[in-house]
């Protein structure tokens, strides 16, 4: 076949090749026009951020300036201001934390319900979770709780309602939601911790035993669960296993209430000089820790060093009026039951309470503990 091309198409490449370089070209200055734009706009952010963070070092440089001499003039305390500042600090962030975990369990949760009434089911949760997010703790938690009756097999759901009644101190109601958990989710550590305090709390040994032992041995070895085990030795009196679990509780975390409760406990086995010795250093972790006074009253007491035990006793006193302000008017009055008792008083009267025996600082110290400890393994969606 014979293609004949007249003589003037020899022309037409040229031409069109002559178009497309133009056009390439005022692509390529409207790309520079707008990259220079944008170079313009990230120089004035750049400029604008280096002048904030200006402001702030003089913002910065003037408040130390007024907290300085503040502090000089006898008005504020300086280091008690920059520890409440930097606990509130630690506090927004672990809210921070705390938003993103509930939302990717809200997630979770609703990935994990396989029933007939999914609209039901998920507007539940939603409104619930909406509501712990704005604070309606309560009504969120209500809400939540309607969600169960629709989901009962709910390992994430079941966990978290009861997580929040461990949290507020109400063990009952946890154990029933954290049992029903263990039962579909048994290989999550964090649910074995939480069960096994509550169990203990109420009284089931064994069963908090298992479930402790089973946390620490799998990863959730912690300040909770050796202290945990350490009271359950303690109640059945097995004093050499109950110490080297306290020992374990005070390595994992070496915080007042640890050196507190192991310092009870060698007074409570009549080893006064490792007990003070232990109280001493919890009362210089926190200055205002009136039960290690009182128990340090009670071994120079029982020393024979009267005013010793004098002088920790008022200092015992002391704090713990100054943070309950109506036990005053009761000591005026001459009525009122001593504000701190040692640790282990009473241990055999009472089952339930049994882990801290009514003392609320190392119950909160306990349940937090617990709570930090973000040792889970997912179960499948089965």
């Amino acid at each position: 076949m014979i293609i004949i091309e007249p003589p003037a198409s020899r022309y037409e490449f040229a031409e069109s090749s002559a178009s497309s370089e133009e056009h390439l070209l005022e692509r390529i200055s409207a790309l520079e026009n707008r990259l220079g734009r944008l170079t313009e706009r990230l120089e004035r952010g750049l400029d604008l951020l280096l002048r904030q963070a200006q402001n702030s070092y003089f913002d910065r440089a003037l408040v130390k300036a007024l907290i300085g001499l503040l502090t000089e003039d006898g008005i504020v305390e300086g280091s008690r201001l920059e520890k409440l500042w930097n606990a509130r600090c630690q506090r927004e962030a672990e809210e921070q934390e705390e938003s993103a975990r509930r939302d990717e369990l809200r997630v979770k949760i609703l990935a994990f319900y396989q029933g007939s009434e999914r609209g039901n089911f998920e507007q539940f949760v939603n409104e619930g979770f909406l509501l712990i997010e704005d604070q309606q703790v309560g009504r969120g938690i209500r809400s939540l709780q309607r969600a169960v009756g629709l989901a009962g097999g709910n390992a994430p759901l079941l966990s978290f309602v009861g997580e929040h009644f461990f949290r507020t101190g109400k063990s009952r109601l946890a154990q029933s939601y954290l049992a029903r958990a263990y039962e579909f989710a048994p290989a999550d550590m964090r649910v074995s911790l939480l069960l096994g305090l509550t169990c203990a709390d109420e009284g089931d040994t064994e069963r908090a035993k298992e479930l402790l032992n089973k946390a620490t041995q799998r990863g959730a070895s912690s300040f909770a669960a050796h202290y945990g085990l350490g009271r359950l030795f303690i109640a059945e009196e097995n004093w050499r296993k109950a110490l080297r679990e306290f020992k374990r509780a005070l390595a994992r975390k070496p915080s007042p209430e640890a050196h507190y409760a192991l310092g009870c406990l060698y007074y409570q086995l009549a080893r006064d000089s490792l007990a003070a010795r232990l109280l001493r250093k919890a009362t210089e972790l926190d200055a205002g820790y009136g039960e290690a006074f009182y128990v340090l009253g009670l071994i120079y007491r029982r020393a024979g060093q009267e005013k010793l035990a004098k002088k920790f006793f008022e200092k015992a006193e002391n704090v713990n009026l100054a943070r309950q302000p109506k036990l005053a008017g009761r000591k005026r009055a001459g009525g009122g039951k001593p504000p701190v008792f040692p640790l282990f008083q009473g241990l055999e009267r009472d089952a339930g309470g049994l882990l801290t025996g009514g003392n609320e600082r190392l119950a909160k110290a306990l349940r937090k503990d617990a709570l930090d400890t973000f040792v889970t393994v997912d179960v499948e969606n089965s």
